[in-house]
């Protein structure tokens, strides 16, 4: 029976996840798509308002600041999907280890360690689609900087196009940065979600009864938390991304960090924060709400109830 439930408990996570990426990418990328451009080729752009209204120029909205939204998506499905299945996992085994009766009475830093765990497994699943996300995103920089026009491709054609040259490991460039990025940031993430639930839960309430606005606001400031602590590694991961293409010798790491410090500054490892974080705010705060809804929804349609709304 135990067993039974864990895998209904993932199932739901997994669902739940799902809900929540639609939610996100829909409300944050047009954003996404400033950060990036930004992140990679920050001699080009004044600021994010700048780079949001010459992409829209340039560009306009479905092939400029909504590129690279199918991606996107499925970037979002696979990463969060994953990522709220293994956290659930996560939780059980931490409050297995600690000797708790339920993932209710996890602290804070459990939750937070929860997320770390989790990190790992959907960094697998999100770096492909991110790899194809960025080069969308900043094609047309690409092509300017070679002295090219910008080739009209689609996030399919540039999927085939990467495989058929490098194969699949031509898809996992920039994994190194990304795991380095999703592990500390997701401990940051739901330590910061936990936490901030945990201070706006009523007296004689639990975090499931905070209501729809405070679960919002924990999202977002969850996001908060996420991009200020990992942004610099970012930035590397959205380089190496979109740098990896047409045969370009990609540099380490930590190369790549020291090379962006020493050619631009320490403003350069967070160029593109401002528009993040408006952006994640909304994005990471629909997340959770979506999340939220869709595990409480499925929880109740599994126990046979039919009140599905959050309070």
């Amino acid at each position: 029976m135990a067993a039974q439930n864990h895998t209904l408990d993932a199932a739901i996570d997994l669902a739940g996840g799902t809900a929540g990426a639609f939610a996100s990418v829909y409300v944050g990328q047009s954003l996404d798509t400033v950060k990036v451009k930004m992140q990679t080729f920050p001699k080009l752009y004044k600021n994010g308002l700048d780079c949001f209204l010459k992409t829209y120029r340039q560009e306009g909205i479905y092939r400029g600041l909504y590129a690279g939204t199918i991606p996107a998506l499925t970037a979002n499905i696979a990463e969060n999907s994953t990522l709220f299945m293994f956290y659930g996992l996560c939780q059980k085994g931490i409050m297995s280890l600690s000797g708790k009766k339920s993932t209710q009475d996890l602290g804070s830093f459990e939750n937070a360690l929860s997320g770390s765990g989790a990190a790992i497994f959907c960094s697998f699943t999100l770096c492909p689609t991110e790899l194809v996300k960025c080069r969308l995103q900043a094609m047309r920089e690409m092509s300017l900087q070679e002295g090219k026009a910008k080739i009209e491709i689609g996030p399919f054609g540039l999927t085939r196009q990467i495989l058929r040259a490098e194969g699949v490991r031509g898809l996992y460039h920039g994994l190194t940065s990304t795991i380095a990025r999703e592990v500390p940031g997701y401990f940051f993430f739901f330590g910061g979600y936990e936490t901030c639930r945990y201070l706006l839960t009523p007296v004689g309430k639990t975090k499931e009864d905070i209501g729809a606005l405070r679960t919002i606001l924990s999202g977002g400031i969850g996001g908060i938390c996420f991009w200020l602590s990992i942004f610099p590694t970012d930035v590397v991961k959205s380089r190496h991304q979109v740098e990896s293409q047409h045969g370009h010798k990609l540099d380490s790491f930590f190369t790549t960090l020291m090379k962006v410090y020493r050619e631009t500054g320490f403003k350069s490892l967070y160029k593109g924060l401002g528009p993040t974080l408006i952006r994640t705010f909304p994005a990471t705060g629909a997340l959770f709400f979506a999340y939220e809804l869709a595990k409480k929804s499925l929880h109740e349609l599994a126990n046979g109830k039919s009140d599905s709304q959050l309070d």
